[in-house]
Parts: C-alpha cells; structure tokens; sequence
C-alpha cells in the first residue's frame, strides 16, 4: 500500500510539471489520467503491482 501511495504521488507530479511546462496538453493528461484508472480495474492490475514491487525491490537490493 505504501508504494502504490507513493508511485500515484511520483507520477501526479510528473503530470503536474509536464502540465505546466507546456510538453502535455490538457486533453492527453485527462486521457493518460484516465487510462490508469481503467487499466486499474482490469486483470493487468496485479501483474503490474507486482512487476512495480519486484522492482522497487531490486533496486532497494543494490
């Protein structure tokens, strides 16, 4: 749970300063925003959380 907080975190920050600096447009941001949400409720879900946790976990490991 708590890396999924984190990585939501990482990753609304990076769409906030591609936002601001002009290098994404509204219109992609909402379909990218979207886009996670709903591949969220897929079956990709868990396979993706922990492909997220095994790497998390190879690089805590260097």
């Amino acid at each position: 749970m708590a890396v999924t907080v984190s990585l939501v975190f990482l990753f609304g920050l990076v769409l906030f300063f591609l936002l601001r600096s002009n290098s994404l447009g509204y219109g992609a941001a909402f379909t990218a925003a979207g886009f996670g949400f709903f591949l969220a409720s897929t079956g990709a879900a868990g396979p993706i959380n922990e492909l997220t946790t095994a790497a998390i976990n190879a690089l805590g490991n260097l």
